[in-house]
């Protein structure tokens, strides 16, 4: 079993460290019963994601989290995949839900890493009653001792 997890910072600042992002990531992969995978994390600015959502995802603006499921090169390989975070964006989230700019980053951490997996939601309000919400926000309180630090 081998889940590396890279994570890199694009000249942007994040108050999780490297080490931390990288535990959630693992976890995630672990409770959902991944048992090979190489995912690389890279927080990123505000004007980098909007390029990134616009020239991917077709969308206008930046957007807080995007993830990229990379095809396998053989049916038993490992998954892999891209998250793009940008620190930016969770703190005008968190901010405007509340909760502290740490949280919001572990749960983006964890979002991205269940897209990966598989996983996907609804748009909208819809999503925040999805089965991928709720086993979101299980992972968040369960990672909770990293992103606390």
């Amino acid at each position: 079993m081998s889940l590396a997890v890279d994570v890199a910072s694009d000249g942007v600042r994040a108050p999780l460290s490297k080490a931390a992002v990288a535990a959630i990531a693992r976890a995630t992969l672990r409770a959902e019963r991944v048992g090979s995978a190489h995912l690389s994390i890279t927080f990123v600015s505000a004007r980098a994601i909007a390029s990134l959502n616009a020239r991917w995802l077709g969308h206008r603006g930046p957007t807080d989290v995007i993830s990229f499921q990379l095809p396998a090169a053989a049916p038993d390989a490992s998954l892999t995949g891209d998250v793009y975070i940008a620190p930016e964006v969770a703190r005008e989230n968190a901010r405007a839900a509340g909760l502290g700019t740490r949280e919001e980053l572990a749960r983006l951490v964890v979002h991205g890493t269940l897209h990966v997996v598989g996983h996907d939601h609804p748009e909208g309000d819809a999503r925040l009653r999805s089965p991928m919400w709720r086993r979101q926000e299980q992972l968040v309180t369960r990672t909770a001792r990293e992103w606390r630090r």
